[in-house]
């Protein structure tokens, strides 16, 4: 598993671009029949990527669960989200089979205690995205559907911004401890999101970009507001961003991406927003 130390803000306005590649960007999430894992530090969210072609893969696959995490096993004291980017599959939970189909989304609570994954078609393989955040209480496990999700449509064409933001896992759709997940879409001709920027120093966030069109790529924005970073990122990266950091990006055609937050509260609208001209 890889492991990332915290970073604050005032280290990071002297990095170079390599170095905060280094501490934010995550790359290379399926590996076939293999589980990747990216342990943040921050709020000790854990970012994972499956893709299984040939085997049943478990969730703990190559994962010490007693040197990372302290306990018997990976969902002891964590809740886990996931979202299927890929060919279709199944997630097993405890012998309770979903059927994943592109772009479903499952919920998994604290206790459960075996999740494997698997694809129909070994050719079209599942890719199983998930974040992972600390629980102290369980709700139920949940299969949710595209239709399922919470809309939000924001934006506009003239502000190349129209997008639809798909509240999954989230309050108005279900209970969980702290995780909250859900997707954006940017339709075509948009390719900005999240602006304007903002913090929200109550929680951090995960992003990761899928829907780039070959030959295309987007443009993270990162750091205080006064002291903006970028990340050039790849189809099918994730970024890490800190409480303290902005996440926005820019892309040179449209993409869909899902976020992640996990902290001290689950409030969508609970942001600190910075005007687009005080950007620095």
């Amino acid at each position: 598993m890889d492991i990332r130390y915290s970073a604050n803000q005032r280290d990071v306005k002297r990095y170079t671009t390599q170095e905060l590649r280094d501490e934010f960007l995550i790359q290379n999430l399926y590996r076939p029949d293999e589980v990747v894992a990216v342990y943040s530090h921050v709020d000790r969210m854990v970012t994972l990527g499956c893709m299984p072609v040939n085997e049943v893969v478990p969730l703990d696959k190559g994962i010490d669960i007693w040197a990372n995490f302290g306990t018997q096993y990976f969902l002891e004291r964590r809740e886990l989200g996931m979202f299927n980017i890929g060919g279709a599959g199944k997630v097993t939970v405890d012998g309770t089979v979903y059927p994943m189909g592109y772009k479903d989304c499952l919920y998994i609570t604290r206790g459960a205690r075996v999740v494997t994954f698997e694809s129909d078609c070994g050719e079209s393989p599942a890719k199983f995205y998930m974040v992972s955040a600390p629980a102290h209480c369980s709700y139920e496990t949940r299969l949710i559907k595209l239709a399922d999700a919470a809309k939000r449509p924001l934006g506009a064409m003239e502000t190349s911004n129209k997008r639809t933001i798909n509240q999954f896992i989230h309050p108005s759709v279900l209970k969980t401890c702290q995780l909250s997940m859900g997707m954006t879409v940017l339709e075509p001709g948009s390719v900005w999101n999240t602006m304007p920027a903002h913090t929200h120093e109550r929680r951090m966030e995960i992003y990761t970009y899928f829907e780039i069109p070959e030959g295309n790529v987007v443009f993270h924005m990162m750091g205080e507001g006064q002291e903006t970073r970028h990340i050039v990122m790849h189809n099918e990266d994730a970024v890490i961003s800190p409480s303290w950091s902005i996440h926005a990006g820019a892309g040179t055609s449209n993409y869909t991406f899902i976020w992640a937050m996990g902290g001290e509260n689950q409030a969508f609208d609970d942001m600190d927003n910075i005007a687009v001209t005080d950007l620095r």
